[in-house]
C-alpha cells in the first residue's frame, strides 16, 4: 500500500511534520532515519502505540503520547 509524503506545516517559530503511516517494529529501521532528515526532536503519537520506543529514542527523538479529542 502506498502512502501520501509526509506533510510539513509552519507556523511562527513552529514546525509539524504530519506522517501517515505510522511505524511499526517491522519498518521502525527506517523510522527514525526519515524523521531526522526533517529535523524531528520530538514525536507525538494520536494513535496506539505501534512501535517500541526505545529504538526511536536511542535516536534522540523523545515521544509523547497525546488524547484527540474532537468538538462539534
Amino acid at each position: 500500500m502506498n502512502h501520501p509524503a509526509p506533510v510539513e506545516i509552519s507556523c511562527e517559530n513552529m514546525r509539524f511534520l504530519i506522517t501517515h503511516n505510522p511505524p511499526t517494529n517491522a519498518t521502525l529501521n527506517k523510522f527514525p532515519e526519515e524523521l531526522k532528515k526533517y529535523g524531528v526532536t520530538t514525536l507525538v503519537r494520536v494513535c496506539d502505540a505501534t512501535y517500541d520506543k526505545p529504538p526511536v529514542e536511542k535516536e534522540g527523538i523523545h515521544g509523547i503520547c497525546a488524547v484527540c479529542t474532537c468538538f462539534d
